[in-house]
């Protein structure tokens, strides 16, 4: 099979791979018929996720049609259509028990990671019947891709954790797509105000139009006097960061309200500056995390429902074969104009 393979940092070829087979009795291997790139995966090539070793296929996000299964394996058979997890579950150890599925005992975040992932024309889904989800009949499968990282990651880890309550203000600084997702899930909660902080414009419009109050361009203001004039001095009572670099992290520590939330979403590759000496005395509530997916059968309801209308999130399709363009256009998404991208066979 043709599989995208991780050879080192800055390095990654669209290259044969054996094709995978059944390892465990709990294993089923997946035929992808979708699949996309994630902020994660361009972390990975600058070589900010050390643990991934050249020769891996990345990616962790996909729909699928079971392939094969193991001689274990009840909830799937081979034909059906499914939603690949970015988290594989066990579903028995003390951690997937009170639902920290990202850190089971054997499995968590390892598609793409510790173990080869998505971006190829077959994966080995290790814990199937726990990791995988059955495709709604009618449903938008190109849609339920952004459900496999994006929308659990922005919700579970930004709006929940962050607490977002109704009349709440609300900055997220970084409008890619798991800001995009944190921003769509967080009018669950009705907050009052919704700023987006991006240097991208063409996001902020995008931002605009699903829902954020304000938006913040960095190349043009300064965000952090924006945010005090719109909260009339006090900031917000929830920041969420989105990107993943020192300087967002700061933002959100300066803009930050007495009591309010921090929520660190972005994957950070260098140490960030903690500011502690100013925050504890406002009884700020800080917040990281991996998304656990504990939410994502929810969220698949809200999706059908119409509730959230996760398509609106793809600006890009590619043949899986052009996956190196794709990852050209994703790597340079203020160029062009990308927010999220697919990938089909």
């Amino acid at each position: 099979m043709k599989a995208l393979v991780y050879q080192g940092p800055g390095i990654k070829d669209w290259t044969d791979k054996p094709t995978p087979v059944i390892d465990k009795p709990t294993d089923a291997v997946i035929r992808l018929l979708h699949t996309t790139i994630c902020g994660t995966d361009l972390h990975i090539l600058k070589g900010d996720v050390p643990a991934v070793t050249p020769g891996r296929t990345l990616g962790h996000e996909g729909v699928g049609i079971v392939e094969t299964v193991g001689s274990a394996i009840r909830n799937f058979k081979p034909g059906d259509h499914v939603l690949i997890s970015c988290v594989t579950s066990c579903g028995s150890c003390a951690n997937c028990r009170r639902q920290m599925y990202s850190h089971c005992a054997d499995g968590g975040w390892i598609l793409g990671h510790m173990i080869d992932g998505t971006q190829a024309e077959y994966v080995r889904i290790p814990h199937a019947d726990n990791s995988l989800y059955p495709v709604p009949a009618g449903a938008d499968e190109e849609a339920l891709v952004m459900l496999s990282d994006i929308l659990p990651t922005g919700f579970e880890i930004g709006v929940l954790a962050g607490k977002v309550k109704p009349g709440d203000s609300v900055v997220i600084v970084g409008a890619g797509p798991v800001g995009m997702a944190a921003l769509l899930t967080a009018q669950f909660y009705s907050p009052a105000m919704l700023i987006a902080v991006d240097g991208d414009s063409n996001r902020l419009e995008v931002a605009k139009r699903f829902g954020a109050t304000h938006v913040i361009d960095i190349k043009t203001e300064n965000a952090i006097e924006r945010i005090f004039e719109l909260t009339n001095g006090i900031g917000v009572d929830v920041a969420i960061e989105a990107v993943g670099i020192p300087a967002s992290f700061d933002t959100c520590q300066s803009v930050i309200a007495p009591g309010g939330h921090i929520a660190n979403v972005g994957v950070h590759g260098k140490s960030v500056e903690l500011h502690l000496e100013k925050l504890w005395i406002q009884n700020i509530n800080i917040s990281t995390g991996l998304v656990n997916t504990n939410t994502t059968p929810m969220l698949i309801k809200t999706v059908q429902a119409g509730k959230i209308d996760a398509g609106r999130l793809i600006t890009h399709r590619f043949a899986l074969n052009d996956i190196l363009q794709a990852y050209e256009v994703f790597g340079n998404a203020a160029q062009e104009k990308a927010i999220k991208v697919i990938l089909s066979q």
